[in-house]
């Protein structure tokens, strides 16, 4: 059995996206299937190259190679779901977020750039479309599934999944720090937690993993002398797994708050490590699994708040090893596995 996982990747940047579909091969081709990842370009500005995606996509003749017939086609990201395929499957990562759930926040563009109200339409018009063209519709998460069902009223079933090496996640010590591995965005709030470090009482530390855009990055530097935060906040720079595996089997706390996220590796590693997990209320895809003062907290998005947490955690370890394990139940109770996204994948 042939099964195409279509997805799309911005050259030169690699994410959680990228290792999502390169998992779902792997995992394809451990059960015995024949399963390879067709991705094209994706390029968002100017705003009239997003509907030149969606007519590549559209054109796309994914229905056999060779002469021989693909049988499934896994869609993962717009605009790779318009893609016309007769055993299509759509698990959606996220839609193009711009046009939906980001327009007319802070982190929207779509709106500002010529002809920005009418791509949006057209995006919209498209998912409306060709998304119900698919056999099954699945969500990355329940606010995926939200979203689809506000801005499309499209029904789609969350379809949870592990991170990479999760079975490799453990819990050594609770140390001295808090841990963040993410791309270096501004979305990602990594300047948030930064300067919450302004306002801790205790000698708890802020690791971050990741590398991103110069100009964010430069200014997370700025924070950091400017509040004479060098002894506090270490910026990693980019750590490879083993790393991360031993960064958060060590850590106090670990910390996920970007701004409507759609899934959020980072919950669900922190708990397979045992730890607790502290996010905003406006975190999206985390709200789906920190349970306030159960296995982390759930704070308001200012720096004063996070801080609070976080000392109260560094000095309760007993507290914070209690959050951990109700963290890990939780993920053996929802059963991510890969078994079961396969199974629903393929039926």
């Amino acid at each position: 059995m042939k099964i195409a996982i279509a997805s799309v990747q911005v050259p030169f940047i690699r994410g959680g996206a990228e290792y999502h579909a390169e998992n779902l091969r792997a995992q394809l081709e451990k059960r015995g299937y024949e399963a390879d990842i067709i991705t094209i370009p994706f390029k968002w500005y100017p705003a009239k190259t997003i509907v030149d995606g969606i007519m590549a996509a559209r054109l796309l003749d994914l229905s056999e190679v060779n002469g021989k017939t693909i049988d499934r086609l896994i869609a993962l990201k717009f605009p790779m779901y318009c893609v016309k395929h007769p055993n299509k499957v759509a698990w959606v990562l996220h839609q193009h977020r711009q046009a939906y759930e980001l327009w007319g926040t802070e982190f929207g563009d779509l709106e500002h750039m010529p002809n920005g109200h009418e791509v949006r339409e057209i995006i919209t018009n498209a998912d409306n479309t060709f998304l119900r063209e698919s056999k099954h519709i699945f969500a990355n998460s329940k606010t995926v599934a939200n979203r689809l069902l506000k801005f499309n009223n499209i029904n789609a079933l969350p379809l949870y999944h592990p991170p990479s090496d999760y079975d490799k996640l453990h819990s050594n010590d609770f140390g001295d720090y808090v841990f963040y591995p993410s791309r270096l965005n501004e979305i990602k709030r990594q300047h948030l937690i930064i300067e919450a470090m302004k306002y801790t009482k205790t000698d708890v530390k802020l690791l971050l993993a990741g590398t991103g855009e110069k100009e964010y990055t430069a200014s997370l530097n700025r924070i950091i002398e400017q509040n004479n935060l060098q002894a506090k906040v270490r910026l990693l720079g980019r750590i490879n797994e083993e790393e991360k595996i031993q960064y958060y089997a060590n850590a106090c706390v670990v910390y996920n708050g970007p701004f409507e996220e759609d899934y959020g590796y980072v919950t669900l590693e922190g708990f397979f490590s045992g730890k607790p997990v502290i996010t905003h209320t406006d975190s999206g895809g985390p709200l789906e699994f920190v349970q306030d003062d159960v296995n982390g907290y759930v704070v308001e998005a200012n720096p004063e708040s996070l801080a609070a947490k976080i000392d109260s955690l560094y000095a309760n370890k007993h507290m914070a090893k209690e959050f951990g394990r109700n963290g890990l139940d939780l993920m053996h109770k929802l059963k991510i596995d890969w078994d079961h996204v396969i199974e629903r994948l393929l039926q």
